[in-house]
């Protein structure tokens, strides 16, 4: 293997373990509601969607500092704090605590997710980064969709290996950056990012999500609910003026004016509010309805990202010859079209092979083909320089969409009874099947929209020793 792939193999490491922990927790949740046994679902999705926000709001912030404090830095100084925020999960006593450390995770992952791609791409040809970028994603997709199967092994010790798993892979990938990676950092950086802002925008996902989640109990015309939404709007209102005004903004509004950018991280955010709420659909599916073991359930998940590994494969040798849009638009509609097998053919009566393994097939087929288009297309849209800060915007987007499935998921399905919970779950899996159709449209435009004249890439600026 050559210093190159070498570098690239070794930091996805740390990748891989940032986006496994993204979903793999999605197993757990039965063996959560049993040891905190006075946690609600809508309290224990925050276990979710406390990562998943935080993670979505610093992403962008974070691209930011890479770039200019230095990429290595931020990716070995994330990767530290997700590794640490790990053991704290695993060694949480209570329901609070352990959503305060999967906060703390977010903030890990958002600072070393978009440093990870800076990290590698110097170490890479021009003529070769755009197979890089697929094989980064692709990376991105295996480890997202190996969480439930993953995570049905680890929970037959303790549901708290879901999160020890991440020690060793965080130490070995810290390891090697500390000592072999040269620090890279883009010349036209400038000024911190806003502050503000994004606090702002963190509170206003959370005010969505809160509303959402919480819309069942509360009511969805009653004053607490309306308060919330009418909260979110304003604090992401105040998000995008200040982006308008600010010198380094949370939002860089010039990248998202790029047609086929836009229309990439719109996918993303549509693909991915199915996404987030299918893994998590499928778990408690399996264990609530059929009444299946965890560890059958993980097993019974497997076939899909096996499924995705292949297609993930497949896309990266296809995408250079027909356009990654194209790819990404296919998985899209092969993802709404596994839904809409769960949603005509699932049932009370359990029937893995003739019923469920269809649907995970087809649905994985397609996550393999979409997941690496949304990056590949959002970081061609831009210059080499912008990548860090492209990636950090195009992942905001994609877990903002996944919160949203989670809590979308959670307010349309609820506790249902045993006579009204096929209904439930076919109500989710058609709120699914409208959420990919979206996201596999929406890629078609990019692939419609103008081809961004290229820029030479500027050669990585050494750090000073």
């Amino acid at each position: 293997m050559t210093k190159p792939w070498r570098t690239f193999a070794m930091i996805s490491i740390g990748v891989f373990a940032s986006l496994l922990d993204l979903f793999i927790v999605n197993i757990a949740f039965p063996d959560l509601r049993r040891d905190f046994a006075t946690a609600d679902l809508a309290q224990l999705s925050w276990v979710l969607n406390g990562y998943a926000i935080v993670f979505a709001a610093l992403l962008v912030p974070a691209g930011r500092l890479v770039d200019l404090y230095g990429r290595r830095r931020g990716y070995v100084l994330g990767l530290a704090l997700f590794t640490l925020a790990s053991a704290a999960c695993a060694a949480a006593p209570s329901v609070g605590f352990l959503i305060a450390a999967r906060v703390l995770q977010g903030a890990g992952a958002a600072i070393l997710t978009p440093s990870s791609l800076g990290v590698v791409l110097p170490a890479f040809t021009p003529r070769a980064r755009p197979a890089v970028i697929a094989a980064w994603a692709a990376v991105g997709a295996v480890g997202a969709a190996a969480g439930p199967p993953l995570g049905g092994l680890l929970v037959q010790a303790s549901w708290r290996w879901v999160f020890l798993v991440n020690l060793p892979l965080g130490v070995i990938s810290l390891w090697y950056a500390a000592r072999h990676v040269a620090e890279s950092r883009d010349p036209a950086a400038r000024g911190l990012p806003d502050l503000a802002g994004t606090l702002a925008l963190m509170a206003g996902i959370g005010s969505l999500i809160l509303a959402l989640v919480k819309g069942r109990e509360w009511g969805w015309g009653s004053a607490p609910t309306g308060l919330a939404l009418v909260l979110a709007a304003v604090l992401v209102a105040v998000t995008v003026v200040r982006s308008v005004r600010h010198p380094v903004p949370v939002l860089e509004l010039p990248i998202l004016r790029v047609p086929s950018f836009a229309f990439a991280v719109a996918s993303a955010l549509a693909f991915f509010t199915a996404f987030g709420a299918m893994l998590l659909s499928g778990v408690l599916f399996l264990t609530g309805v059929w009444g299946h073991s965890i560890l059958r359930a993980g097993l019974e998940l497997a076939p899909g990202p096996l499924a995705a590994l292949v297609f993930a494969i497949v896309a990266s040798r296809v995408g250079p010859r027909v356009g990654m849009a194209t790819v990404g638009a296919v998985g899209g509609l092969l993802v709404a079209a596994g839904l809409a097998c769960n949603a005509v053919r699932l049932g009370v009566t359990p029937d893995y092979l003739g019923a469920f393994l269809p649907g995970q097939l087809i649905s994985g087929a397609g996550i393999g083909l979409a997941m690496p288009a949304f990056t590949a297309v959002a970081v061609t849209a831009v210059p080499v320089s912008r990548f860090s800060t492209a990636i950090g915007i195009s992942s905001m987007f994609r877990q903002v969409g996944g919160a949203l499935g989670v809590a979308a998921f959670v307010a349309i399905v609820g506790t249902p009874t045993q006579a009204t919970q096929i209904e439930s779950y076919r109500h989710g899996w058609y709120f699914m099947i409208v959420a990919a159709s979206i996201g596999g449209l929406l890629m078609l435009g990019a692939r419609l929209a103008p081809v961004p004249v290229p820029s030479t890439p500027p050669e990585p600026v050494p750090a000073a020793a």
